[in-house]
């Protein structure tokens, strides 16, 4: 009698969750964003979450929950239920805040489900005009000739740029000073000024100040050139193997969802994410859409983890 009951438990159970998932949604649905309104995840978020809204006739609500360097909407994501009604918009600070923060109050891994990526767009290594340096190898010849001398700028320490400048240090094998700043835009103003020698940063705000000649373009950090700059090589082709970093935004959902919703979940943001409207959208940021399948998606985090935790090891940077 009582395997009998058990197994009309199970039977109940599973019942439930294939009528879930396929009225799913027939509510509102959270994107939670771990950075406050107006950043370059809002950018990415806002069109996101309209074209879904489209396409699934129910309303994607954009959920700012910022703090934390992104830990604090990303742990109300890791502890909300899997049933997709709540999920995570994440940028690159998720994929090295497990190497520089030892309590994360949840698992980057285990607590998440990988659903797809959505945008990802260079960066571009510039520097004041003043550098005698106009491209990697003079960079680097010029470096090697003053250790420790020639300085760049970032937006704060263990933020994004300030790890993109120390891959590209730790691959060239030279040695430069780090002057980090509260913001990608003060750290920009710094470098245009010339108190600074040159830093890593998004394409797009640099690019009124290439034209105008006071900043000098040096190399994509991407894998591909730019179409705004055809004509600028990428570091890699300048000759420092491996480096490829880019501004990366994805898509998380709590630990545990099952694969019907996933796959919903993800077949809807693929969809939007392919759309013009999304496209075109991202483009005027400089930014490319993007998406893959979640087991894809998965595998690239896990090895993005994995290369970041080296970079911060061997700089011995930490954000405790």
């Amino acid at each position: 009698m009582m395997q009998f009951s058990a197994l009309l438990v199970v039977v109940f159970v599973l019942t439930h969750m294939e009528t879930q998932a396929q009225d799913y949604p027939s509510k509102p649905v959270r994107m939670v964003v771990n950075f406050p309104a107006g950043g370059p995840s809002d950018a990415i978020a806002r069109p996101l979450a309209q074209r879904a809204t489209e396409i699934w006739n129910q309303t994607v609500v954009v959920d700012f929950r910022g703090g934390a360097a992104g830990n604090i909407g990303a742990d109300h994501v890791a502890k909300s239920a899997p049933d997709g009604y709540t999920f995570l918009l994440i940028s690159g600070s998720f994929l090295t805040n497990p190497a520089l923060t030892s309590n994360l109050p949840f698992d980057p891994i285990r607590d998440f489900t990988a659903v797809t990526p959505a945008a990802s767009s260079g960066i571009i290594l510039v520097a004041n005009p003043a550098l005698p340096a106009k491209s990697v190898p003079e960079l680097i010849a010029l470096a090697r000739k003053h250790p420790g001398k020639l300085n760049f700028a970032s937006s704060g320490t263990g933020g994004s740029l300030h790890l993109s400048a120390e891959y590209f240090r730790m691959l060239a094998g030279i040695n430069m000073l780090h002057v980090p700043y509260k913001g990608a835009g003060p750290a920009l103003i710094e470098v245009v000024g010339g108190q600074v020698d040159m830093m890593f940063i998004a394409l797009p705000p640099t690019l009124p100040h290439i034209k105008n000649g006071r900043l000098r373009a040096i190399g994509m950090g991407g894998a591909k050139r730019s179409p705004a700059l055809p004509d600028l090589p990428t570091i890699a082709e300048q000759g420092v193997a491996g480096y490829e970093v880019n501004s990366h935004f994805g898509v998380l959902a709590p630990g545990g969802m099952p694969r019907d919703i996933l796959q919903r979940l993800n077949g809807v943001l693929v969809q939007a994410l392919q759309s013009p409207y999304v496209r075109e959208r991202f483009a005027a940021i400089g930014t490319d859409a993007i998406s893959s399948t979640p087991e894809q998606y998965a595998a690239f985090i896990k090895t993005e983890m994995a290369k970041w935790a080296q970079v911060v090891k061997k700089s011995g940077i930490r954000n405790d």
